[in-house]
């Protein structure tokens, strides 16, 4: 059995008239509690640094600190907060009550004492006290488990989309590399803008976690692009590049009806958000819905610079890969047509963290 259970509750009695601490320590032995004596706040707060009371019986009248101010005190602290206060005294008045009960005492006992009054009201509050200790320890443990189950379903469709976005490289394996760059530079894009005052308030840290997977899906519909076209180690011709747009909004409808199943995924609503739009640009010539400026999801203004950059500095099958030093120009020279030109801005801070 839990020691704790059998932990007799100690009750602080606090009282600068010895004849009352006597009758109260007869009292509340007599019920099965154990009492500690003190006969002054400063006493007071001294004996609960030491030992957390299970219960506190207070005395208004004191010298130095009185009954109402040690009350007040104890409430604004959160380790003195949640225990129990009575009062107990000679004053009886409606104010003195009311006082009491808004500085946060549970109950007022007025002088002289009757036995069977202050022991039923004792036992109420100890109840009481127990029994929101032991709600707040169920639901402690209730949240971890909530949580270790949330964690666990995460986990899982985190798997699922990992694996999905595998699959847009399946047909080319070379692409493995750009989909695992793509995911953690984009990561680190928003990591550095959420430094920057222009975005900070744009991109929490649910966001940061969030992109580095659904990045990796900007070009799920290219599953659907048939293997003459997406593999073809030449130039594509003009009806050949207007197939290989499609996949734009190929890849959004298949995300968007996955997420029909479960439309609280986050890292799913941002995955069609970036497939739908990684190619879209800020002057509106892009595809496939001819976006402009902020109309451009976040997310794919992100993704755009890091999926441009990772292909101009990848070798393709119809030409060698580009120096870091010409794609950098190539992107400042498409910055505010192509790009956001502040997000332009934040990677050319990074561009050597990015490069490595």
């Amino acid at each position: 059995m839990n020691n704790k259970a059998l932990e007799i509750p100690n009750i602080l009695i606090v009282d600068d008239i010895g004849t009352n601490l006597a009758i109260l320590t007869s009292i509340i032995k007599r019920a099965g509690y154990m009492p500690r004596l003190v006969y002054s706040a400063k006493q007071a707060i001294s004996a609960i640094e030491s030992k957390t009371p299970n219960l506190i019986l207070l005395d208004i009248s004191m010298p130095d600190i009185d009954g109402f101010d040690l009350c007040s005190m104890l409430k604004k602290k959160p380790s003195t907060r949640e225990i129990p206060v009575i009062f107990i005294s000679a004053l009886n008045s409606t104010e003195d009550k009311v006082r009491g009960f808004q500085l946060g005492a549970v109950d007022y006992i007025t002088k002289p004492f009757d036995e069977e009054e202050v022991i039923l009201r004792i036992n109420t509050h100890l109840k009481i006290y127990t029994m929101r200790k032991e709600l707040e320890a169920y639901n402690r443990r209730l949240c971890k488990i909530i949580n270790d189950q949330i964690r666990k379903v995460y986990e899982g469709q985190r798997a699922v989309l990992y694996a999905m976005a595998k699959l847009t490289v399946a047909k080319d394996a070379t692409k493995k590399d750009h989909l695992e760059r793509t995911g953690r530079n984009s990561k680190l894009l928003a990591m550095s803008m959420q430094l920057s005052p222009k975005f900070k308030d744009m991109i929490s840290d649910s966001f940061i976690e969030t992109i580095e997977l659904a990045a990796l899906l900007h070009d799920i519909g290219k599953i659907s692009i048939p293997d003459h076209v997406l593999l073809k180690p030449a130039e594509l011709n003009t009806q050949e590049r207007e197939i290989v747009k499609t996949h734009a909004r190929i890849g959004a409808d298949t995300l968007r009806e996955i997420y029909s199943y479960c439309d609280q995924n986050e890292y799913i609503r941002m995955a069609i958000e970036i497939a739908e739009h990684h190619h879209e640009n800020w002057d509106g010539t892009g595809y496939p819905d001819g976006l402009s400026g902020t109309e451009i999801p976040l997310s794919a203004r992100i993704v755009s610079i890091i999926d441009t950059y990772d292909g101009l500095i990848s070798e393709r099958c119809y030409r060698k890969a580009l120096s870091h030093e010409k794609t950098m120009k190539i992107i400042n020279e498409a910055s505010g047509k192509k790009f956001d030109p502040d997000i332009v801005q934040v990677f050319n801070k990074i561009q050597h963290q990015i490069n490595k």
